[in-house]
């Protein structure tokens, strides 16, 4: 009478995996990086349906769930250290807090104002753009005398380090066009990490990048 509640490997029928097996797939996914609805649609319908367990069981490891439903995305993120100091020490942080360069924060902060951009102007959800087009965003701030070539490579290596952060993934050349210049896709998961407040001091932010950008300039010309 039991074997009627087991599942036959020779009868071909597919069941569903187990829910311990679901949730153990999110929360490894989930602890090493983004989940994005595009990139696994059967994942992220199980997120949906699991995500009360997740949320406990990230709850144990001092995480907190960011699910954005609208946008297409799921991440980890640490939760807030306790305001009373003279609370029990904390364990170490799991997602480590990475510091991010001046070039990197600035290609992050124009990505995300052109992604604010192209939103307002009802265009595609999907911002897709060229190597030539980041770098001309890159340019206008980047230190007076900076020579092409030296543009392309530090244009170049920052986006690597963007593209490592998750915040840009590189697009595949169409079919037929194996010469086609690199283009590159804004992940909306930006949106995340640049709020709207952050947005509102974009000017006065800018123009400390570029302060700094262009001490960092001096530095390097004078050696030190």
């Amino acid at each position: 009478m039991n074997d009627m509640h087991q599942d036959d490997p020779e009868g071909g029928t597919e069941s569903r995996p187990p829910v311990v097996a679901e949730l153990s797939q999110l929360m490894v996914h989930l602890l090493k990086g983004v989940l994005y609805r595009q990139d696994d649609e059967r994942l992220w319908a199980s997120l949906l349906s699991l995500q009360a367990r997740v949320r406990e069981q990230a709850a144990v490891l001092l995480l907190d769930l960011v699910l954005d439903e609208a946008e297409g995305y799921a991440f980890f993120k640490s939760q807030p250290e306790p305001e009373d100091v003279d609370a029990t020490p904390r364990p170490p942080r799991l997602i480590a807090r990475r510091p991010l360069s001046y070039p990197v924060s600035l290609m992050l902060a124009l990505l995300r104002k052109r992604l604010a951009e192209s939103d307002a102007s009802g265009g595609d959800t999907r911002l897709v753009l060229s190597r030539e087009d980041i770098a001309e965003l890159m340019r206008v701030f980047l230190p007076d005398g900076t020579n092409e070539a030296r543009l392309v490579d530090q244009v170049d290596s920052t986006i690597t380090k963007v593209v490592e952060l998750g915040y840009l993934r590189k697009l595949k050349p169409a079919a037929g066009a194996a010469q086609q210049a690199p283009r590159y896709e804004v992940r909306r998961i930006l949106k995340a990490f640049v709020d709207a407040q952050w947005l509102a001091d974009f000017d006065a932010r800018l123009e400390g990048y570029r302060t700094a950008l262009s001490g960092a300039d001096r530095d390097k010309e004078a050696g030190r």
